[in-house]
């Protein structure tokens, strides 16, 4: 191939890759956008007023994810005998559990799991769960709505006992036999019953996407300017120096 072949395949080669870095990067400033107004759709969201039982209940499932982050109340009686212990969450920078019991509510007789709260790790008996309270009765949770438990990754699928990794409503559902509604709510509040609630506020990840448009367009300029380098720059400075000095 001449040299006039390499520097069209050069240049060919430079556009491609500068179109796409830039559409990369293009891609995860709209990323962060998006996750930025779904930040400001969570906040106002919080901003309601609770969500009354009855009218949460009544939701039909694809009418809940709008109202996910948004406080409620919920009247009932612990179920304690299907409390689930989720491993390997941290709060305040510690290891611990995140405590899971469902709660049968009063009124309508349906169940719906909450999120308790936080309780550290006993190192001195790993399977073991150092004691927390469950209150008898009938209780009245405040708390916001939640769609899911979030998720580690586990080696296992299989998602057994007391102690667990993962919970996944629909399969706890046929586990237990309790009538769950498709939807958790995370209780919120003070320390109570040995249990913490300082839960951090959900992490979309933002700033995560602006890095790696901070990076593709980083890639772009240098790809611009070592193409500009070597095919422009350089050729032409090589040139200058070879030519006959007139003063020979």
């Amino acid at each position: 191939m001449n040299s006039r072949g390499r520097f069209l395949l050069v240049s060919v080669a430079t556009l491609i890759g500068v179109g796409l870095t830039l559409a990369l990067g293009r891609w995860q400033l709209q990323r962060a956008a998006y996750k930025e107004d779904l930040a400001q759709q969570v906040q106002a969201r919080a901003a309601l007023v609770p969500l009354p039982q009855d009218t949460l209940l009544a939701l039909e499932p694809d009418g809940l994810p709008p109202q996910a982050q948004r406080r409620t109340a919920l009247r009932g009686v612990w179920l304690p005998q299907h409390t689930v212990a989720l491993d390997n969450r941290q709060m305040l920078e510690k290891q611990g559990f995140f405590i899971m019991t469902p709660l049968q509510l009063d009124a309508s007789g349906a169940v719906v799991l909450v999120q308790r709260g936080w309780l550290p790790r006993n190192f001195l008996q790993r399977d073991a769960l150092l004691p927390f309270e469950t209150p008898a009765g009938v209780v009245e949770v405040a708390g916001t709505i939640a769609l899911a438990p979030a998720r580690l990754y586990a080696f296992d699928a299989a998602e057994k006992g007391t102690i667990r990794q993962n919970l996944d409503i629909a399969n706890y559902r046929i586990e237990t036999g309790l009538p769950l509604r498709d939807f958790m709510l995370v209780q919120q509040g003070p320390a109570s019953e040995g249990l913490l609630r300082s839960w951090p506020a959900p992490n979309l990840g933002i700033e995560r996407h602006y890095g790696y448009a901070f990076q593709w367009f980083s890639l772009a300029a240098l790809i611009a300017g070592l193409y500009f380098w070597f095919q422009w720059l350089r050729p032409r400075w090589r040139a200058k120096d070879q030519l006959p000095d007139d003063r020979t």
